[in-house]
């Protein structure tokens, strides 16, 4: 879709609010003029408020600058859109909300306080004082209320996926055919000196070299990466991770139980050894057994993971096609309506309308399915982290990170997604 900003701003994170990711599209304290009163659309005989899809679309258009007639027909019109789908397209966002509320009631899948407050206290937790958080906040253009509610909607729909879209799982056959993407990866071992090191490291790796020094012991004694010092220097499968250019091209050439010379990285100068490799038999993979056990649990989750999210999406659909939805007709003196045969350019289509709701579902607004975790720190499928760069680029130390779906939302920056993959090790790029 070509209105992808609109559809961030609906959807960002999710049905989760906007307000997390530091719009003032949920804020109810926007008010701006030309409130008209009346209902937008009911979803199982609960209102929409036609003033609260307006504040949504008005706020939209503030934040990216659109407060003038002209700008505001000539972005629909280069989006292929109207505000009729527009307003449908926030419209669905708000339906999309109240369906995870109803469901989650249905389904005993309410979320308790105090996991509201623990999610809300974690994110505070990175911020230096009471008055650090706030400014965030009004940075954010939200409130402290305003992202309880949105931490409340996430985790609600988090509890709603565990409920009712659990997918069957993967088979032997599926699992053998994303292992066998894994062919050619390489796990590896290193030891790190910091970058003024240089003569140490080279020392080290002629002690290595003559036997005079083991690998290991060499790891215990010199490393500067106290992360994987404690597993005798394992970083891991490098298809697992996103190593740093330099190490990965290194690993790259090594052969197992092969090690490497010399190699730098914005991290320090490493000394690789490449402890295990992956290799697709000729004929195939014809048994788990011989796909190292990282890379089994690894495809094992993510294809866990997408066929949960397929069996909710299932659920959401038919959910949403069996309930009671009344859209009704947009007022014609909504501040965000203009006279698009003024705007209309060789790229818009006459069925815009049909493009900019579709679109708008299809890209979150109507369909839960795409929300956040809040609880595991997903978004969508992709991890989130807690806002914060999971390894130390400094000394390349490494930390596991967290999983914190609502960290992963850092109001100052006003973004959803958090900062670094939680599998980030120390040859890896901060």
């Amino acid at each position: 879709m070509k209105a992808s900003r609109l559809a961030r701003f609906v959807c960002a994170a999710g049905i989760v609010s906007a307000c997390i990711v530091g719009l003032a599209g949920c804020s109810e304290n926007s008010n701006p003029s030309g409130l008209t009163g009346g209902t937008a659309a009911t979803i199982n005989g609960v209102e929409i408020p036609e003033d609260t899809v307006t504040n949504y679309v008005q706020s939209f258009r503030a934040t990216y600058g659109m407060d003038t007639e002209d700008s505001w027909g000539e972005w629909l019109a280069e989006n292929n859109m109207t505000p009729e789908s527009v307003r449908e397209e926030v419209i669905n966002y708000y339906v999309s909300q109240e369906l995870v509320k109803q469901g989650a009631q249905e389904n005993g899948a309410e979320v308790d306080s105090a996991k509201v407050d623990e999610t809300i206290a974690k994110m505070k937790a990175n911020y230096d004082s009471e008055e650090a958080w706030q400014e965030a906040l009004t940075k954010a253009n939200t409130t402290e209320e305003a992202y309880r509610e949105s931490v409340v909607l996430s985790l609600t729909e988090a509890s709603l996926k565990e409920a009712v879209g659990k997918g069957e799982a993967p088979t032997d056959e599926e699992l053998l055919e994303y292992c066998a993407m894994y062919d050619g990866s390489r796990r590896s071992s290193h030891i790190l000196f910091n970058s003024e090191d240089e003569a140490t490291a080279q020392e080290v790796l002629d002690k290595i070299n003559s036997g005079e020094l083991d690998f290991v012991d060499a790891v215990k004694e010199y490393s500067q990466d106290a992360g994987t010092a404690e597993n005798d220097g394992d970083v891991g499968w490098d298809n697992l991770l996103s190593l740093d250019t330099d190490y990965k091209t290194a690993l790259g050439e090594l052969d197992k139980d092969q090690i490497s010379g010399l190699v730098e990285s914005q991290f320090g100068w490493h000394i690789i050894k490449c402890t295990d490799l992956f290799e697709v038999p000729e004929g195939g993979l014809t048994s788990t057994d011989q796909v190292p056990t990282e890379i089994l649990e690894s495809v094992r989750t993510s294809l866990q993971s997408q066929k949960d999210s397929e069996a909710f999406s299932n659920w959401y659909t038919e959910y949403k096609e069996s309930a009671d939805l009344v859209i009704n007709e947009m007022p014609s003196n909504v501040p965000y309506n203009v006279d698009m045969s003024k705007y209309q350019t060789e790229d818009s289509s006459d069925d815009a309308a049909t493009d900019g709701s579709t679109d708008g579902n299809a890209d979150g607004a109507g369909n839960a399915a795409n929300g956040t975790d809040a609880a595991d720190g997903t978004d969508g499928d992709a991890s989130n982290g807690d806002g914060t760069n999971a390894s130390d680029a400094a000394d390349g130390q490494t930390s596991g990170g967290t999983d914190d779906g609502a960290d992963g939302a850092s109001a100052d920056e006003g973004s959803a997604d958090g900062g670094a993959s939680n599998n980030q090790q120390p040859a890896e790029a901060a």
